[in-house]
C-alpha cells in the first residue's frame, strides 16, 4: 500500500493534478479504511493517514469545485462486515472524526462551529474532552433496558453482529436500572491494557514457538497462532472471534463515550449523558473532563501528552465534543465526520533502519506503486519492516535508495512511512549507484508503464493483458465493499483465472458448468476431508447466485470505474434510481453539452472530473460491452425511492443560492438532504425547489427563466417544518 502524496505545494498544483491526486488520495484512503476496520491489520500509520487527509482537505479547499463524492471528507468511515458474522445494521450510522494536529486546527473547528450556527462571538463553546482510546468501536443495543445485540463499526451502517462475543465482558451491563429509554444504542470501545497485551503477546508466541517447534518434528499441527502487533489488533481480533469461549479467555474491557439511535432524550448536555452511563453500570473514561470554553482545549492536550505514556491503556489522542446536544443535533454531519466532534491527535513515533529493497505492485487501474522493504525494526513497540514510498516523486525528493538508513513514523499502526534519508550514513557504493530509477515496464505483463503528463501516477498499459489489473479489478468486483461474494479471496479469484475460467466479472456467474472441473482441484474437493472440503464449491456458487440481485450502488461502485468510489457509487444510485436508466442516461453524458451530461454534472459532489471520468468510461465500446454482457448475468437491485417519504421536498431536486439569515447554507442543504431531497449545484428544467437567499445571482435568474418555483427562506423552512 502507497500513499499519493505530491511533493508540490498545493498553492502550486495545477487543476489537471490536483483532479488526479484526489483521485489518488480516495482510492489510497478507502483501502486504508478496509484494512483497518475490517481486516484488523493497517497498512499505513495513523500519521500517514492523517498526512492523506489533510493534503485532500487542503487540495478540496483551493478546488472547491473538484470535490469528489468519494472524498474522504464525505465518504463513512470503516468497512463492510467480514464474512463469518451476521450483518448488524445501526439505528444511526457510527461515523469517524476529522483531526486536528494543532491549536490552529482546534481553533479553526471551533470557528466552523460559530459559522455554521451563525452564533456571535460571545457565545461560550462548552466541550467534553475524552481521551481517545485505540481499541474496537461497538454499539450496544437496549431494548426495554436489557441488552440484545451487539455489533462493531463495520462500514458505518452495518456491522458485525458479535453479541454472544460482548456478553463475556465483564463490564457489560446485562440490564439498565430504570428509568431508560425503551430503545437505546449505546456507543464504546473494546480495548486492551498494555499490561495484559504484554501477557497476552508473550502467550501465543509461546504457542506459535511450540507449534512450529512440533512442526518442524514432522508433527501434526492445527492453524497457525496469530501473534497480534499491539493492543488494539489484539482487542479487535479477540472481540471477532467466531466462537465466543475464546473471547471469554481474552483480558478485555469496554469504556462507553457515546449515543446512538434513541427513542427519547437522556440529557441536555453531553456530561450529562456520560453521567447517566455511569448510572447505568457503563465505565467511563476517568479522565474525561467537561472544559467552560473553547480556550482550555490547549492545556488539556499537553496534560494528556504528558501523561500519555504512564497510562495503563493506549490513546493517539483526546476528542473534543461539543457539550449542548442540540446544537450538535443542528450541526450534524459532514460525509464521514460529524461537525461538533473532533480528535486532536498525538505527535508520531520515529526509528531508523536500512532499506534493502523497492518492490513495485501493480493496482487495478494499472497503477505502479511502490513500497519499501526493511530490515525489521521496533518502532512505538511494534516491530516493522514495510512502509510506504509514496510514488516516484516523492522517492526523488528525498532521494530514497536501496542501502540507504532511513528514518521512519509511526503512530501506533503497524506499517509506518519513511520520512527522510540520513545521509551520512549512506554507504559509498549506494552513493555512487545513483538515484533510484522508475521502471519503464510493468513487472507483472512486461507492457510499457508510462506517466501521463500532469499525473502523479505512473501506469502500465497492457490493460486487458495485464494479469495483474485483470485480477485486481475482480478482487475489486467480489470485495466486500463492492458485490461482496464471500468465499472468494484472493487465492481462489487467482486460481479461478489462472484456470482460464474467470477473465472478467460476468465469467463468475457461468461458473455452475465447471463445477465438477473445480472439485478436482487441489483443496477444493479432491483431497479435501470431510463434509466441508466436498461443499466448497457448492458453498462458492451459492454465494455467486446469491448476488445476482445486488444493490444498484454495490454494483457501480463494483465496476471499479476510476474516481467511483462508494460514496460517488450511492450518489448514482440514488439519482438515477435502476440500472437500465443509470446505463441509458451514461450512454447519453457522453456527448459534451447534452441535457444528460448537464444533469450528471447537477448532482451534488459530481464534479466535472468525476463527469468526465463516466463519461469516458461509456464511451469506449468494449466497456459497454463488457457491461452489457455483465448485466444479461445480473440485475442490480433498484435504489431506495425517497419519493414515498412524507416530506414534501423527498424525491424532489433543491436548489439553495444567496445568503439565508436562520441558518447557514450548509446546515439548509444538510437538513434537505435528511428530507430525502436531491440537493444539485446548479439549475436546470428538472429543478422542482430553488431557495433564494440574499444577494441571489445567476442561479435565481436562471429559475425565473425556466419558470421554476421558488422559495424564500421563510417558505423553505415552513415546508421543512423548521417554524
Amino acid at each position: 500500500m502507497t500513499a499519493p502524496l505530491r511533493p508540490i505545494p498545493v498553492d502550486d498544483l495545477t487543476e489537471a493534478q490536483a483532479a488526479e491526486e484526489l483521485a489518488a488520495l480516495a482510492e489510497a484512503i478507502e483501502t486504508a479504511d478496509i484494512a483497518y476496520h475490517q481486516n484488523d491489520a493497517p497498512v499505513m500509520t495513523d500519521a500517514e493517514y492523517d498526512a492523506l487527509r489533510r493534503r485532500n482537505a487542503a487540495i478540496e479547499r483551493r478546488f472547491p469545485a473538484l470535490k469528489r463524492a468519494d472524498s474522504p471528507s464525505e465518504a463513512s468511515p470503516g468497512a463492510a462486515p467480514a464474512a463469518g458474522f451476521a450483518k448488524s445494521r445501526h439505528g444511526t450510522p457510527m461515523l469517524s472524526l476529522d483531526n486536528a494536529f494543532s491549536p490552529e486546527d482546534f481553533a479553526e473547528f471551533a470557528k466552523s462551529i460559530r459559522r455554521f450556527l451563525k452564533l456571535p462571538p460571545e457565545e461560550t463553546l462548552r466541550f467534553v474532552a475524552e481521551p481517545k482510546i485505540d481499541g474496537l468501536s461497538v454499539n450496544l443495543l437496549y431494548e426495554n433496558g436489557v441488552f440484545v445485540r451487539g455489533a462493531t463499526r463495520g462500514d458505518g451502517t452495518v456491522g458485525e453482529d458479535i453479541t454472544r462475543n460482548l456478553e463475556t465482558l465483564d463490564e457489560l451491563p446485562r440490564r439498565l436500572p430504570a428509568p431508560f429509554p425503551d430503545s437505546i444504542e449505546i456507543r464504546g470501545e473494546v480495548f486492551m491494557t498494555k499490561a495484559d497485551f504484554l501477557a497476552f503477546h508473550a502467550e501465543q508466541t509461546r504457542l506459535h514457538e511450540e507449534r512450529e517447534q512440533r512442526r518442524e518434528r514432522g508433527e501434526k499441527v492445527g492453524e497457525a497462532v496469530r501473534i497480534p502487533v499491539n493492543p488494539r489488533n489484539a482487542a479487535a481480533g479477540s472481540l471477532r472471534q467466531l466462537n465466543p469461549e475464546v473471547t471469554a479467555r481474552r483480558p478485555l474491557k469496554l469504556f462507553a463515550y457515546a449515543q446512538g439511535e434513541s427513542s427519547s432524550p437522556v440529557a441536555e448536555t453531553h456530561a450529562g449523558y456520560l453521567k447517566q452511563l455511569e448510572a447505568w453500570g457503563f465505565r467511563v473514561n476517568p479522565l474525561s473532563r467537561t472544559l467552560p470554553d473553547e480556550t482550555a482545549a490547549k492545556a488539556f492536550q499537553a496534560e494528556m501528552t504528558a501523561e500519555r505514556a504512564g497510562l495503563a491503556y493506549d490513546i493517539d489522542g483526546v476528542v473534543y465534543k461539543l457539550d449542548r446536544l442540540d446544537w450538535q443535533g443542528r450541526l450534524g454531519f459532514v460525509g464521514r465526520a460529524p461537525r461538533w466532534a473532533i480528535a486532536w491527535k498525538f505527535p508520531a513515533e520515529r526509528a531508523e533502519t536500512v532499506l534493502l529493497e523497492i518492490q513495485i505492485q501493480v493496482g487495478r487501474t494499472g497503477a505502479l506503486t511502490p513500497r519499501a522493504v526493511m530490515q525489521p525494526v521496533n518502532v512505538g513497540g511494534v516491530m516493522v519492516q514495510h512502509a510506504t514510498l509514496h510514488n516516484e516523486d516523492e522517492i526523488a525528493r528525498k532521494d530514497v535508495r536501496v542501502g540507504d538508513t532511513v528514518i521512519l513514523q509511526r503512530a501506533g499502526d503497524v506499517i509506518p512511512q519513511i520520512v527522510g534519508v540520513v545521509a551520512e550514513k549512506r554507504p559509498p557504493e549506494v552513493e555512487a549507484a545513483g538515484p533510484w530509477r522508475p521502471l519503464t515496464h510493468c513487472p507483472a505483463c512486461g507492457s510499457h508503464a508510462v506517466r501521463p503528463e500532469g499525473e502523479v501516477v505512473r501506469r502500465c498499459t497492457g490493460g486487458l493483458v495485464c494479469p495483474a489489473q485483470t485480477v485486481e479489478r475482480l478482487k475489486h468486483f467480489v470485495s466486500r465493499n463492492a458485490m461482496d461474494i464471500e468465499g472468494l479471496g484472493e487465492e481462489n479469484i487467482l486460481r479461478l483465472h489462472e484456470e482460464g475460467l474467470v477473465k472478467s466479472p460476468a465469467d463468475l456467474f457461468r461458473l455452475a458448468p465447471h463445477a465438477e472441473r473445480m472439485r478436482g482441484w487441489e483443496g477444493w474437493g479432491r483431497s479435501a476431508k470431510g463434509a466441508a472440503g466436498t461443499k466448497k464449491v457448492a458453498n462458492l456458487l451459492a454465494a455467486i447466485e446469491s448476488r445476482r440481485n445486488a444493490p444498484l450502488e454495490r454494483f457501480i461502485f463494483a465496476l471499479g470505474i476510476r474516481r467511483i468510489g462508494e460514496q460517488n457509487a450511492k450518489l448514482l444510485a440514488r439519482h438515477y434510481q435502476s440500472f437500465a436508466a443509470w446505463r441509458e442516461k451514461m450512454v447519453a453524458a457522453t456527448t459534451l453539452g447534452s441535457e444528460a451530461r448537464e444533469e450528471l454534472g447537477s448532482i451534488q459532489g459530481i464534479g466535472p472530473a468525476i463527469a468526465t471520468e463516466l463519461a469516458e468510461f461509456f464511451a469506449e465500446r468494449h466497456n459497454r460491452d463488457a457491461l452489457d454482457d455483465l448485466a444479461r448475468e445480473v440485475a442490480p437491485a433498484d435504489a431506495e425511492d425517497f419519493s414515498t417519504n412524507d416530506s414534501p421536498f423527498a424525491g424532489k431536486v433543491i436548489v439553495f443560492t444567496g445568503t439565508l439569515e436562520k441558518t447557514s447554507r450548509d446546515e439548509a442543504e444538510a437538513v434537505a438532504e435528511r428530507l430525502g431531497a436531491k440537493v444539485t449545484k446548479s439549475v436546470s428544467k428538472k429543478t422542482d425547489f430553488v431557495v433564494v437567499g440574499a444577494e441571489a445571482g445567476s442561479k435565481a435568474k436562471k429559475a425565473a427563466e425556466l419558470g421554476l418555483r421558488t422559495l424564500t427562506e421563510a417558505e423553505w423552512r415552513e415546508l421543512a417544518g423548521l417554524g
